[in-house]
């Protein structure tokens, strides 16, 4: 037995030797296991990530519940800020039997080593390489144990938007690290509607020098924007602001937010120079954000001790603690699963075995992904609070502090998270609430901004680059009162000329523009080409008589309307005379029909409810029809004759003399409208009637009035024909659909009217059937046409919009019938629910009225048979139909009348006693002889 298992051992050894070449360690728990550490010893996060791991290192060791007698040694080397010398010493740390690698401390420096991690299976941990590419399935042993720069381009996107701001300029190193982190920035603002409205990027070796950084903020403050967010090393950083703050940038309309660089050094070397901090006051930055614990605050109190009050503590170096205590707790799992640590050659190395690279020294982790998989696995509580990562591979509950450089330091001014996004809250407490992303939810504290302010920045400002505005303007040759272009010149007028100018000086800003003609001048131009031109650029606006339509608000911004608009149906008209027939005009014939049934159907129901209890409705049949057809009429005018005595009619009626209430008096005042307002009458009587005509409709050359009327109505186009002018409206008008002309002209109001001020044949048949208005065009999310809308308000206010209208549009020559054509007649559909009310008032009455009547059929007794049995069903009926039919009084009026009648017959009696003694006598006489 023991020597068939000695051999089994043998084999797999030899198993593992073929396959992999030789193992050069091999053992279950070894008494020290070796990390490296790899980053910039002389940079501000190299300076507090050295001390950090260093006494990481410590407290693990001191600790017997990890690693039980293994002690953690680790291995530090300095990058010194270089790509290549950082690549060197990560390969050399891949000759040794290094078991994972804190750092590299630079993103471009993990990119480039990632990949021979990835072939010799070690993994990196790195605190500081907030690259977000470097999450990617392409490194799957690199681990970063501190935020991605995509949650904090989240966080800054939250700001821009939470301050309304529209677009930024981005200045960003131009490496690995920048690049990527300006990409996650654009998507991050286009999921916001905001943009990256220029970037540049700074050179990423130290070769830039003072003069360069001149020349590009000169041709940053030529731009549009101006939030300005700096995306690059401490270095770079700090010689931006002192430029900025030599060219003016740093007072009054700027915004600037750093990334978490700024933090890394405010908070390790405070206080900087007063002169260093002059050039960033009113600057917003940001840095990760740890919980505050007991633990966390003894450690700030160690660190003190340690450091004498030289350096501070950073974001970094608390990532980079607990980056050692990850790695410790990763191995001692890694031990209780039965791992071992063991390296094996690559066989592919040894044909570079002669090149003098010593790339045979290097080995592979046998067990690496166990290693890494126990990292990713992990779940423990450090000082930067819960060490977790999710699905992608990304550590959970990602948080930033939001920070505001004023006075010799700064200041928080709230929290982001991922979770709730902007609060004054600490995400810890919000963790255990409901998530609440919403825009009320939003909160910071006021800010300082640039230039000592606590007025938030508009964000943007004209470009000071000497560049125009390009405002297009539609060249039309028709309706001139709106725009034209003054004949031999380049200026313009017209009514929505006089709004923008007015507009624009009201703009607390000075604008510069020229205005640009758009069209041939023999036509009017297409208005949905002329809007399309800014999506390309072509012009920056569009000012004229432009529509705010659906479409169009999809690709551009609109500012408020200047002139209500939509569109209406132009037809002529003829006076028409009284006729023999013109009091039928108030209804139309389906009310006629429904109120005459509706007369008969209320004589009927009040004439079954009052056949029993009421002689008014009871005699003869040729009686009882009149009475029915005279009182359904009669209550027209309320002069009906007849008292009801049942409950049930008088509810009826009741709810009936209402509904003729209402009936006439629409009709009497719809019969006035026709008589003595006015009496123009058209065929065409609205936007429907015209689409069922099947005749041919007008409309305006280049308005969107052809497509509404083909798409959204639904007339064909083989029945629309463009009409370029007035003179073309009204002759179009007067030929007719027989004649070549139309039947009507769709076209919106404000055109309408200017033609009905000078053509009096005509009038707008039926209601305006949409509604709209007029404004001028800009590019989306443009911050120019906010500031215009509210120009445009203060225009209306001040009435100089009305006096601009007044001035253009005023101009009517029709002195009188300057009404619309509306239908004046009622149609069913507006008293449908009075007749509903009316008819279940009916129903619901002859319901009760048919059961009272069943009830007594079944209680009354018959002649030859018991209570409710009948001797065959035709004497049922014969029973029920004689029970309906026959008289019954009213239980009050019947014991009256029995009480009225026993009263008289006494009185008659003795009466006629005394008239006739005798006649008393024999009767006496008689009635004691039969007894």
């Amino acid at each position: 037995m023991d020597s068939t298992r000695f051999g089994c051992w043998v084999f797999l050894i030899c198993l593992l030797l073929s396959t992999t070449g030789y193992s050069r360690n091999l053992t279950s728990r070894p008494a020290v296991v070796n990390i490296g550490a790899l980053f910039t010893f002389e940079s501000s996060i190299g300076r507090v990530a050295k001390i950090a791991i260093q006494e990481a290192v410590k407290d693990v060791n001191a600790n017997s519940s990890i690693l039980r007698g293994t002690k953690l040694n680790v291995d530090m080397r300095n990058s010194n800020c270089s790509g290549f010398l950082g690549m060197v010493e990560a390969l050399r740390f891949m000759e040794t039997d290094i078991v994972a690698i804190i750092g590299p401390q630079s993103s471009v420096v993990a990119r480039i080593i990632s990949h021979v991690a990835n072939q010799l299976q070690v993994p990196l941990l790195s605190f500081s390489a907030t690259d977000p590419s470097l999450n990617s399935l392409q490194f799957p042993f690199f681990v970063q144990t501190t935020q991605s720069d995509l949650h904090q381009m989240a966080a800054i996107s939250d700001v821009v938007d939470y301050y309304g701001w529209k677009q930024v300029t981005a200045i960003y190193i131009d490496d690995d690290y920048g690049r990527n982190g300006m990409s996650a920035l654009g998507d991050k603002l286009a999921e916001r509607r905001c943009r990256i409205s220029y970037k540049v990027g700074v050179p990423p070796d130290s070769g830039v020098n003072r003069t360069d950084i001149l020349d590009m903020l000169i041709k940053v403050a030529s731009m549009e924007s101006r939030v300005i967010v700096l995306h690059v090393n401490p270095d770079v950083g700090f010689e931006v602001f002192s430029v900025a703050n030599r060219l003016q940038m740093m007072g009054n309309g700027w915004v600037w937010i750093a990334t978490d660089w700024l933090s890394s050094v405010l908070d390790s070397a405070s206080p900087l120079q007063s002169e260093t901090m002059d050039s960033i006051q009113g600057v917003l930055f940001f840095r990760q954000h740890t919980p505050d614990s007991d633990r966390k605050r003894a450690f700030y109190s160690r660190w003190r001790k340690l450091t004498g009050g030289s350096s501070g503590l950073n974001s970094y170096g608390l990532y980079a603690y607990d980056s050692v205590w990850l790695i410790a707790h990763a191995i001692d799992a890694f031990f209780n699963q039965g791992g071992i640590i063991s390296f094996s050659n690559d066989s592919r190395l040894r044909s570079v075995k002669d090149s003098g690279l010593h790339l045979e020294a290097m080995g592979i982790f046998d067990d690496g992904k166990l290693l890494l998989n126990n990292i990713l696995q992990s779940d423990l509580v450090g000082l930067t609070g819960r060490i977790k990562f999710d699905t992608d591979r990304s550590l959970i509950l990602p948080a930033y502090d939001v920070n505001n450089v004023f006075g010799t330091g700064f200041k928080r001014i709230g929290y982001w998270s991922n979770y709730s996004g902007l609060t004054v809250v600490p995400p810890e407490i919000l963790y255990t609430k409901p998530p609440n992303r919403s825009s009320a939810n939003q909160e910071l504290y006021k800010v300082i901004w640039p230039g000592d302010t606590l007025s938030t920045p508009r964000g943007w400002a004209f470009a000071n680059n000497g560049k125009q505005l390009r405002i297009g303007v539609p060249l039309r040759v028709s309706f001139r009162e709106f725009v034209s272009q003054a004949q031999g010149t380049d200026t313009f007028k017209g009514f929505c000329i006089d709004v923008f100018t007015s507009a624009i000086t009201l703009l607390p800003y000075p604008v510069q523009y020229q205005f640009i003609p758009f069209g041939d001048g023999k036509n009017n131009p297409s208005y949905s080409e002329l809007v399309y031109k800014i999506t390309t650029g072509f012009f920056d606006a569009v000012v004229g008589d432009v529509a705010i339509v659906t479409n169009r608000t999809k690709i551009l911004d609109f500012t408020q309307p200047y002139v209500a608009s939509g569109l209406v149906v132009v037809a002529p008209f003829r006076k028409s005379n009284s006729g023999a027939w013109t009091f039928l005009g108030p209804f139309s014939a389906r009310l006629w029909i429904v109120t005459g049934c509706f007369f008969f159907v209320v004589g009927v129901v009040v004439w079954i409810l009052e056949h029993r209890i009421n002689d008014e409705f009871r005699g003869p049949p040729k009686r009882q029809i009149i009475t029915v057809i005279w009182f359904s009429l009669s209550t027209l005018f309320s002069t009906h004759r007849e008292n009801t005595m049942s409950t049930l009619a008088r509810f009826v009626l009741l709810i009936w003399l209402f509904v003729v209430l209402i009936i006439n008096s629409n009709y009497t005042a719809s019969l006035t409208s026709i008589l003595t307002v006015h009496q123009l009458s058209s065929h065409i009587k609205g936007i429907e009637n015209l689409k069922e005509s099947g005749e041919p409709v007008g409309y305006q050359v280049g308005s969107f009035a052809e497509y509404y009327l083909s798409e959204e109505v639904g007339i064909s186009k083989s029945r629309l024909v463009a009409l370029g002018s007035p003179e073309e409206y009204a002759k179009a008008l007067q030929l007719g659909p027989g004649k070549g002309g139309v039947a009507a002209i769709v076209d919106e109001r404000p055109y309408v009217e200017l033609f009905l001020a000078r053509q009096c044949k005509f009038r707008i048949v039926g209601r305006e059937f949409t509604k709209s208005g007029w404004g001028f065009a800009f590019p989306r999310d443009s911050p120019l046409a906010v500031d215009m809308s509210t120009a445009i308000l203060a225009l209306s206010e001040n009435g100089d919009l009305q006096r601009i209208h007044d001035k253009w549009l005023m101009q009517s020559t029709c002195s009188s019938d300057t009404s619309e054509l509306e239908a004046d007649k009622l149609y069913l559909r507006s008293f449908w629910g009075l007749f509903l009310l009316c008819g279940l008032a009916c129903f619901i009455s002859l319901v009760i009225h048919v059961l009272q009547i069943i009830r007594l059929f079944y209680a009354a007794p018959a002649e030859s048979a018991s209570p409710g049995q009948c001797p065959s069903r035709p004497g049922c009926i014969r029973r029920l139909l004689t029970l309906m039919d026959q008289k019954e009084e009213p239980t009050k009026n019947a014991s009256k009348r029995r009480k009225l009648e026993r009263s008289l017959s006494g009185k008659d009696q003795d009466g006629e006693s005394l008239r006739n003694p005798k006649r008393k006598e024999t009767e006496r006489t008689i009635g004691a002889t039969s007894t």
